[in-house]
Formats: structure tokens, sequence, C-alpha cells
């Protein structure tokens, strides 16, 4: 059986067809239709790490505009991660930050301090808010990818790097990247020298960052640029390296430029970009090489197909190329290379609201973890040691399956993002999906406990919130609505009132949650109703549809 028939086989054939046939309609034309509740939670699915109830109703009451202004408010600058239990760090108490004090030899102060980086972005991921910035940050380290940086420090400072440009220019934020320490080491940036090129990173540069290869049109010449302006480019960049990797002394993150290391040499680039060269200007030479590739419309396609593959789906045909694409890259070049007025409106646009759009992708399993989380509303930040060791936990699950935060695959990401012609479906296979379920079971029916730290689920106090709950046909759709892509069908209803209430008519229903509510400090009767929302709630989080955003 090939991949595409066993995701069809684990997800069914309905929804197989779904996420193959997806975003084929809609232009964008800014939307008109109803933001209603499932245009909300479709919103908030893709552009941040799910949302819950509470902040569902509040988009559908607040409407389009003034949601997506509130996605793009930037976030402050998050304060550095700390110490939050390792007592044998010389350098740092517990409570205070390790990112700017010297190693030992102690191998375990550098795993404690990756630790403590991993909680960290886990809990920037779960905060109570409805921002883009963290799956934003999330998107451009798969674009701008490094991997296998072995010093916290410098991921601290790579992590800065995605952070502080996420939503900026898009000229710029590669110039910062290109001179970023993570990077230098990652592409091999210190090994680049005017006796002895090192190719890797402008390799990179343009067939991965920038224009994209495009197909081979003749010997060693691409669509987007030759082997030659590889080696020319590669000069250019010569010179730069990172300083402070594993200091054991007060030596701060950083880089620097040797002028001696640097090729001064005219550089001549090929046709694919108008034959420029490229004079000798120290340290501000790559910062002239960017500005000639971004002058090549390629690099605006390039970052808008990633873009639309990261937030919609993967089918790009021919109408959604010259329908979506090319109009965004228009746009994107019409605002100098500045991201957000192009994220803007691809997110409020037509095509992003069109009905193929909703439930056509497969959850990565950041998405999947995280979002659940945030989908029940799990308590993360009332105290930091539990905040820490839950955020922690989380993320290890992703990393157990296929999605380790800070350490892709490959420079060029993770496979679902570029790996035709599987794409998302790779997250899913005959062990990943078990697995899946597994940790959504144990979740709703008994919780997790990291290192004595526990995380569960209370559903009682999810329940209590909604306009209806001693209605079961409103709790059931209600419970869908923040949980699934598409609204349930009256079957799927039917089957699911079953597992709330085996056998019964819906008093009964309304009869125990009333008994509970006029009652509440009775665990009895307060068990009785939360053992049935966990049997319903179990259900629906092994639901196709619920791999799905």
């Amino acid at each position: 059986m090939d991949r595409r028939a066993t995701i069809a086989t684990l997800l069914g054939k309905q929804t197989q067809q779904r996420t193959t046939a997806a975003t084929s309609a809609g232009s964008l034309a800014p939307y008109t239709g109803p933001f209603d509740r499932a245009a909300a939670s479709h919103l908030l699915r893709r552009v941040t790490f799910g949302a819950n109830y509470d902040q569902i109703r509040q988009a559908e009451t607040e409407g389009l505009a003034t949601t997506i202004a509130k996605i793009f408010t930037q976030d402050p600058e998050p304060q550095p991660p700390i110490n939050h239990r390792y007592e044998s760090d010389p350098g740092c108490a517990i409570g205070e930050t390790w990112i700017d004090q010297p190693y030992t030899l102690d191998d375990e102060i550098r795993a404690y301090r990756q630790e403590s980086l991993y909680a960290w972005t886990g809990f920037l991921m779960y905060k109570d808010n409805i921002s883009i910035h963290e799956k934003l940050v999330l998107f451009w380290h798969n674009h701008f990818v490094t991997g296998d940086i072995n010093d916290p420090k410098f991921v601290y400072q790579y992590s800065k790097t995605l952070r502080e440009n996420a939503l900026g220019n898009f000229r710029e934020f590669t110039k910062a990247i290109t001179v970023d320490p993570s990077m230098l080491i990652y592409l091999n940036g210190n090994d680049n020298v005017a006796s002895s090129p090192n190719e890797n990173f402008a390799r990179e540069l343009v067939e991965l960052f920038t224009v994209g290869k495009g197909d081979l049109v003749g010997p060693g010449d691409y669509t987007n640029y030759t082997e030659d302006d590889i080696q020319a480019m590669s000069k250019v960049l010569t010179g730069w390296t990172s300083i402070g990797y594993f200091a054991q002394d007060a030596t701060p993150v950083g880089i620097a430029f040797s002028p001696t290391n640097h090729d001064n040499s005219t550089k001549q680039l090929s046709h694919r970009f108008g034959n420029a060269s490229i004079s000798a200007a120290g340290t501000q030479e790559y910062k002239n090489l960017i500005d000639i590739i971004f002058q090549q419309r390629a690099c605006a396609e390039h970052i808008c197909r990633k873009i639309y593959r990261f937030f919609i789906g993967d089918n790009i045909n021919t109408d959604i190329e010259n329908d979506i694409i090319q109009p965004l890259a228009d746009l994107m070049i019409a605002n100098d290379y500045e991201i957000q007025p192009v994220l803007e409106t691809l997110f409020m646009s037509e095509h992003f609201f069109s009905d193929a759009a909703y439930g056509c992708v497969i959850k990565n399993p950041i998405d999947y973890f995280v979002g659940m989380g945030r989908n029940f509303e799990l308590s993360f930040d009332q105290d930091m040691l539990i905040s820490h060791m839950q955020s922690l936990g989380t993320l290890y699950a992703a990393s157990f399956l296929g999605m380790s935060y800070y350490n892709p695959p490959g420079v060029a990401g993770w496979k679902a993002y570029y790996q035709e012609p599987t794409f998302h479906q790779i997250w899913i296979n005959s062990v990943t999906l078990p697995n899946r379920m597994g940790y959504a079971y144990v979740l709703i029916n008994q919780g997790f406990d990291f290192d004595g730290f526990p995380i569960y689920v209370d559903p009682l106090t999810l329940v209590d919130k909604m306009d209806s709950p001693a209605d079961p046909n409103s709790v059931i759709t209600e419970f869908a609505m923040t949980l699934l892509p598409r609204p349930l069908s009256i079957g799927q209803i039917g089957y699911l009132k079953q597992v709330l209430i085996p056998g019964l008519p819906d008093f009964e229903w309304e009869v125990e949650y009333l008994e509970y509510t006029g009652d509440p400090t009775n665990e009895q009767l307060a068990n009785g109703v939360r053992n049935k929302l966990k049997n319903l709630l179990t259900v629906i989080l092994t639901m196709a549809e619920y791999q799905l955003m």
C-alpha cells in the first residue's frame, strides 16, 4: 500500500479527498461572508497554535477586522529563559538567567540550559493570547533553518533573531540571518575565507532562502541562478565568524569580521542577476549582495509559496499560482518586502475562508500537542517551575512524533513543507496516529505527571461556560466548534450523543447537569457529569477530523 492509500485508510476516504482537494476556490478579494464561530475558529486554528472556547467566542463577537488587528499586535520581547531547578550551575542561581553566563566543562550544565531553553520556547507558544507571533517564529525557523547547535546561548540568540524579524521586512531579515552566529556555524560561514571559499551558505541563500532553485535549463544554469553565481557569492560572504561558542569566560555570543580573510576582488554575477558586479565593501558587502538578490521577483514568489504551504495548504495548482501566489508576490514587492501586509491580505481573503480551506491540512506535531493544551485551557502560568516542566513535556512529545524544535531534519526544514507529493501527510502513519490518539486519551482520562508536576483536563470548567450546558446537543456542537475544523454531520451528532448519554433521552442530561450545578461541591454528582464529558471528549479527540486544521 502506498503512502496516500495508507493515509486514506487511517483518516478515512472522505478526509483524504478533502486534504488533497483543498484550497481550490476564492480569490484574494476581502472576505465579506459571515464571520461566525466556525470562521473565527478556522482563523485562530491556522494563525495561532489553537484557541479556547472563550477566545473563539470573543473573536466572533469582535469581528474579523478587530481580530486580525489583535493577531498582528506585536508581542513585547519575552523575558529570557531562567534556571528553574538546577542547583549545580555555579554561574547561574535558581531564578536567574543563564544567557550571559560562561560555561564550565560540566556537560550537565549545558544539558540543563538546553532544557531550560526548550521549555521557555514551549511556554511562549502556550501564552494565553491570540497573537500570530510564535506561529511565525516557527515558520521562519522552518525557513531559515539551523540545527545541531549545541550551545544554548547561541540557539537563544538565533531565537531572538527570528522573533525580532518575524513580522518585519523579509530582505532585512535575510541580512540579519546571514550573519547570525548560529547560521555561521550551521552552514560553515566560519570556514568561509578568501583562501578557501566555502559555498554552503551561498548555495542555500539562493536555493532555499530567497529566489529558489528553479529548473535546470543548461549546464550549471538554473532558472534563478547559476553555479558561477554561487562561487561569486561565497566570496562576497568571506571573512565572517561567530565568537563565544562554548566560551568558558565572559565572551558574549557575537560575530566578528576579518578583513584579511575577506575576498576583496570584484565579484561578477550572471545574467540571472542582471550581470551585476559587487565591489569590495568590507562589512557592507553581504548587504549589497542581498539587495541585488532581492531585485529578482523570484524572491517574492518563493516566500509567498512557502507562506501558503505553511498556513493554507500544499495544493498549489495553476489556479492558485495565478490567482493567489502571483498577486501576493505583487503585494510584497509593492510593499518593499514587508511581511505583514501579505499575511493580512491572505488571512482576510475569500480564499482563506473558502469551504475547501477548512480542515484540509494535517496538524504538525507542535500544532497538535500545543493546540490541545490551548484548546483545553491548561494552566501553564500559575507557577514557573510547573510551567517549565509542562511545556518541556509537551515539546518532548512533539519531538517524539517527528518535530523537534531547534533541530529540523535538514537545511530544507521539515519534509511536510516541501516533500512532494506527500507534504503534510508525512505527519500521519501507522505509528504516529496511535501515539497521537494515545496521548489524547491519557490527557483526558488520567492526565500526565512530569516529574511530579501534573497536567490534566477538567471538562467541568469547560462546559460550565457554554451557552446552553444543560442541552446535550449544544454541548456536543460547542465542543466540536472548538476542537474540529468542520461542523458535525447529523449522524455524527447522534453518535456522540450516544457516547454522552447512551440510550437516554435528552432531558436525562439536563436533569443530571442541573443536579450537579445545584450542588457543585458534591463529588459524586460532579464525577458523574465529569466522567460522561470525558467519554465524549475522548471520542472527539480520536476522530479523524481532530487531526486536521
